[in-house]
């Protein structure tokens, strides 16, 4: 196995760039039942009525949708490209969503690794996922960054408990020996055409006007069970098992099962989405995790989310709203922010 000390110095594969294999089809039940798994009953997520009424071509995908195509194209990234790593822990996640998503269309998915930091002895590496529509417009842009965790910082013994659990054609902890065989492949060149609807389009989000800076979101509490682990896992493709099996969380380190980091930013995602009215409203939202939220066998994990308008900007009609999810008293959410358009 390659270890972090044994692989090239990563910061020389920064830029490295490829297409996913496949186009990614936006169809109606994977909406349906992403928006089901991340808690979001927005209408225009379910009802076809409800989306035209908003002016949408068909039912809206939930803003952190687009983490489905990107947890299956990042896969190549990670096996040949970012070696050296048993796992990785998610720790920032920005996504820009240039226009919403909707029922049947068809994205190309983009992957750029972008950077790589070291901090306090541990690597932070960043993926740029991109998503461009049959026309060649990017309508999503999704940053994450994640720790990478070698062999060393694990029990030993993980390997064998995951192999005993994973699903028959995964494979976690693979790793390939890349250093002899790399080819680095950037972005061709030209410029990337950025969709404009979602800064022209009419939003059905709450009225400008009747807007403060300070005015608090209601206090909204969510429960997380360990059937909703498995449920996300099946339809968002991420099946590392320290989200739904005690034993391996505890070798990798963890005081138990652990929600995925994307599930918890689609919650926060949907709760700040009912409050505004429109998803396809916001035009970034920006997560820095704090901590995991933990979620028992028995009764679950439980998590409250809050906010409250930062600025607003009579010019565009629009704000920031600062989103606090915690867990107990346990922050989720270090500092996470959401740019709204307003009507």
């Amino acid at each position: 196995m390659t270890t972090a000390a044994d692989a090239p110095a990563l910061s020389e594969r920064v830029g490295h760039f490829y297409q996913a294999d496949h186009t990614y089809p936006v169809d109606r039940t994977k909406v349906v039942e992403y928006a089901r798994a991340v808690q979001d009953y927005n209408p225009v997520h379910w009802e076809d009525d409800a989306a035209a009424a908003m002016g949408y071509g068909g039912l809206v995908a939930p803003l952190a949708f687009t983490s489905i195509p990107a947890m299956a194209a990042n896969r190549k990234l990670l096996r040949e490209v970012v070696v050296g790593y048993s796992t990785y822990v998610q720790t920032e996640e920005v996504f820009e969503q240039h226009r919403p998503v909707v029922v049947g269309e068809v994205l190309q998915t983009e992957v750029e690794l972008t950077s790589v930091r070291r901090v306090a002895g541990r690597d932070m590496i960043t993926i740029t996922n991109t998503f461009v529509d049959e026309d060649g417009e990017t309508v999503h842009t999704m940053h994450t960054t994640v720790v990478g965790v070698t062999a060393e910082e694990v029990d030993p013994r993980i390997n064998d408990a995951v192999a005993k659990v994973i699903m028959h054609d995964v494979d976690v902890l693979s790793l390939e020996e890349s250093a002899a065989n790399y080819v680095k492949t950037v972005r061709p060149e030209g410029q990337q055409r950025i969709s404009t609807v979602g800064q022209t389009r009419n939003v059905g989000s709450l009225n400008f006007d009747d807007l403060n800076v300070g005015d608090q979101l209601p206090v909204h509490n969510t429960k997380v069970s360990r059937g909703d682990l498995v449920n996300y896992a099946g339809i968002a493709g991420d099946v590392n098992p320290i989200h739904w099996d005690e034993s391996i969380a505890k070798l990798a380190g963890l005081p138990d099962v652990i929600a995925h980091g994307m599930l918890t930013l689609g919650l926060g995602a949907g709760y700040v989405s009912a409050w505004t009215g429109d998803p396809g409203a916001v035009s970034r939202y920006a997560v820095r995790l704090s901590a995991p939220l933990i979620v028992p066998a028995d009764g679950g994990g439980a998590i409250e989310f809050s906010g409250r308008i930062k600025s607003l900007d009579p010019e565009t009609r629009s704000g920031v709203i600062i989103v606090g999810a915690k867990s107990g008293e346990k922050k989720v959410f270090g500092m996470a922010t959401m740019n709204v358009r307003f009507a």
